[in-house]
């Protein structure tokens, strides 16, 4: 049983007061930097919005997701994902566990008055029309109480899986640096890792403004934005910045040939030239001109072959490229 009476009415409220509006955030706060301090008041400070990832691998006791809702102010945004056991256990079946888990994560959200409720399915679980069938049961008979379910498959978009989210107004969850959107929605939730491995990324300006494209193209209502990188914090502050003031902030001191060359010196020498791509082409460096560009396009015009320093690299890629 839920202890805020007000929790219909801050959901509602909360979904009127996004409408038309971005939201940019990540997803936690734990590892934000901040010392001792409290990190979730230091990031409702950076951001008004967030992923909630705790609640994908425990049951979290409610008194601590309350005190969630009241560190921060009251128009600050969460999204909540669902316990795996939902999708990765009970592989979205229609049974009796299935309720009980929906339920919990309905209450969670009415807590937080998280206007959005996040699925995300295994890559093991085939979404075939079976398996379509008993999800469109599971989903078509619980209570949600205004919070809307953005599902990410995993496995694969079938044409099944998106009757199944048309049909039940689903959101399309998609990660806009890899894809587009299978349809148009009213909302859009977008989860952001860009093309690494995993979480091992580091977004730059192009790829930054391709996103921002996407999103203006969508002309949906509502659209939640959720870094996952290696360098979320960065990347969502870059891309909220510059929504709002439509330039990127400067924020780094070493620029052009003298942080690549930082940049390097992480790495083990004598390295070969796809070793080095590995270790560092991922991360992005700022040109002279305040462009933030991947270290992978300065890299891969020099030669292949063994590199026995740093500066035997750096020679290469001033030989090859600018860095204005």
């Amino acid at each position: 049983m839920l202890h805020l009476a007000t929790d219909k009415k801050q959901v509602k409220r909360l979904l009127w007061t996004v409408v038309g509006s971005i939201f940019v955030g990540t997803g936690g706060w734990a590892y934000l930097n901040v010392g001792r301090g409290d990190r979730l008041k230091a990031y409702s400070r950076l951001f008004n919005f967030v992923e909630v990832n705790s609640t994908f691998y425990s049951y979290m006791p409610l008194k601590v997701i309350r005190s969630w809702r009241f560190r921060v102010p009251t128009n600050f945004i969460f999204s909540v994902r669902c316990h795996r056991d939902l999708t990765h256990k009970f592989r979205l079946e229609p049974r009796e566990e299935s309720y009980e888990v929906f339920n919990k994560m309905v209450e969670v959200c009415k807590v937080l008055g998280a206007p959005i409720m996040h699925l995300q399915t295994p890559e093991f679980l085939e979404m075939d029309r079976f398996a379509c069938r008993s999800a469109r049961d599971l989903l078509s008979s619980v209570a949600l109480g205004g919070v809307r379910i953005a599902l990410e498959v995993r496995g694969g978009l079938s044409k099944e899986v998106i009757n199944l989210m048309m049909d039940l107004n689903l959101v399309p969850c998609v990660d806009l640096s890899r894809g587009t959107s299978p349809f148009q929605s009213d909302i859009l939730y977008t989860r952001l890792f860009g093309k690494g491995y995993h979480t091992l990324y580091e977004f730059d300006d192009d790829e930054l403004i391709e996103i921002e494209e996407k999103v203006k193209r969508g002309n949906q209502k509502q659209a939640f934005l959720v870094f996952h990188s290696l360098k979320m914090y960065e990347d969502a502050q870059r891309l909220k910045i510059r929504l709002e003031k439509g330039i990127f902030p400067q924020s780094r001191r070493s620029v052009g040939l003298e942080a690549l060359t930082k940049l390097l010196s992480e790495v083990l020498f004598p390295c070969s030239k796809d070793e080095v791509v590995k270790k560092v082409g991922w991360r992005s460096i700022d040109t002279t001109s305040g462009r933030r560009i991947h270290v992978s396009r300065l890299l891969e015009k020099i030669p292949a072959q063994i590199y026995l320093s740093v500066d035997d690299v750096v020679r290469e890629v001033s030989l090859y490229s600018s860095f204005d």
